[in-house]
């Protein structure tokens, strides 16, 4: 798949995800969006619902896109943590579709709930039975949610909707909600692990 198909699949999902994401976050609300690349959806979540608060990223270029999105960017490598950040500083945290390119996997989530009330996670599923399919024939996958190649992927983790779910339970991490969608955007509610290509998570510590 090249760059520009991937970018214009990208774009046909964009406004799906982040209504699932709106969803999720009440009017007025301080956000933090980690790992936010071009600001997209925080500049969304500004529109519809009134949010503020900043983007977390390191790339240049995509800095670069915030600015352009009117986005407040804060540069910096979320595998380090959120030490910048005071204790409950935001009322929720969201990491969208690139906790899969994280290596600090526990920390980040660990730190996500310590920074805010509630965390807003989604991923792709990697059982997800078209990526099953693609692997018995003998390849790595290559889907509307795992859009690049084996050679090029800016991914690091490849983990399932269980998988998951049982880190957050060693985390003892609650999950208070989760949604899991096919890849034409339809809500899977039978076997998620195996009928969900995008699975989203709000996430909030236990009492």
């Amino acid at each position: 798949m090249t760059e520009q198909e991937r970018k214009v699949k990208a774009e046909q999902r964009e406004r799906f995800d982040f209504a699932v994401i709106a969803g999720w976050i009440p009017p007025g609300e301080r956000v933090l969006d980690l790992g936010c690349g071009d600001g997209r959806l925080l500049r969304y979540l500004r529109e519809t619902r009134g949010v503020s608060g900043y983007g977390v990223e390191i790339d240049h270029e995509s800095i670069l896109g915030c600015i352009r999105n009117g986005v407040d960017v804060i540069q910096m490598n979320i595998d380090s943590g959120l030490s910048g950040f005071e204790d409950l500083s935001f009322n929720h945290v969201i990491i969208s579709q690139a906790l899969q390119t994280m290596r600090a996997t526990e920390h980040i989530l660990t730190e996500m709930l310590r920074v805010a009330e509630e965390a807003v996670v989604s991923f792709p599923n990697f059982a997800y039975r078209a990526n099953r399919a693609a692997i018995a024939d003998g390849h790595m996958p290559v889907s509307e949610d795992l859009p690049y190649d084996w050679f090029d992927t800016p991914n690091v983790r490849f983990f399932t909707i269980v998988d998951f779910e049982n880190l957050c339970g060693r985390l003892d991490i609650e999950i208070r909600e989760r949604l899991a969608f096919d890849e034409t955007g339809q809500p899977v509610a039978d076997d998620p692990n195996l009928n969900g290509s995008l699975a989203f998570y709000r996430l909030g510590r236990r009492s």
